[in-house]
C-alpha cells in the first residue's frame, strides 16, 4: 500500500474560506462561534490533524462563504494563531492571521452574576484590555475576565 493510499483525500475548495491552525480542543467552539450549523454550504471539518507548530490542530473549509473581518477576528479569543485563507477559483488569493478586536459584542457571558447583562435581556460588551494574554473587561460592571475564564454565549 502506497503512502497516498493511507491519506484522507478532501476535494479542493473552488471558492470559500479555510480556517487553519485551530487548536483541536477549540475547533467545535469555533464552529459554534461562527454559527456554521446554520450554513447550507459544503463544510469540511478536520480535527486532531498533525501540526508541526501546535501539535494537534483543527481545520475548517467552508464553500462559497466569506466572513467579515470582525467575525473572523472573534476567533482570536479561542485560537489566537488561526490562519484565514480566502480561496477563489481554487487559488489562495488572501492569507491572514486572526487578531483580537478592541471590542467584543454579544459573544461572551459576563462572569459577574450581578452584572446587568446576566439579569436583563441585553447584549454584552467587552473591551479587550490585554490582547497578548487575552483579558477582557465588561463595559457595564467592569469585571475583568482572563482567557481561561471566558464563557461564550
Amino acid at each position: 500500500m502506497e503512502l497516498s493510499d493511507k491519506e484522507l483525500k478532501v476535494a479542493a475548495l473552488e471558492n470559500g474560506t479555510v480556517i487553519d491552525h485551530i487548536p483541536s480542543e477549540q475547533l467545535f467552539k469555533v464552529v459554534s462561534l461562527l454559527h456554521l450549523d446554520r450554513i447550507d454550504k459544503n463544510i469540511t471539518i478536520g480535527n486532531n490533524l498533525c501540526s508541526k507548530k501546535i501539535g494537534k490542530k483543527g481545520i475548517i473549509k467552508i464553500a462559497d462563504t466569506y466572513f467579515k473581518e470582525d467575525e473572523l477576528n472573534k476567533i482570536a479569543i479561542l485560537a489566537p494563531n488561526a490562519k484565514i485563507n480566502i480561496i477563489k477559483n481554487y487559488a489562495v488569493i488572501s492569507k491572514q492571521t486572526v487578531s483580537l478586536p478592541d471590542e467584543l459584542r454579544d459573544i461572551i457571558r459576563c462572569a459577574n452574576p450581578k452584572c446587568i447583562t446576566n439579569n436583563e435581556p441585553m447584549p454584552t460588551v467587552f473591551d479587550v484590555i490585554d490582547k497578548e494574554h487575552i483579558v477582557v473587561k465588561c463595559r457595564y460592571c467592569e469585571q475583568a475576565i482572563a482567557k481561561e475564564e471566558i464563557k461564550l454565549k
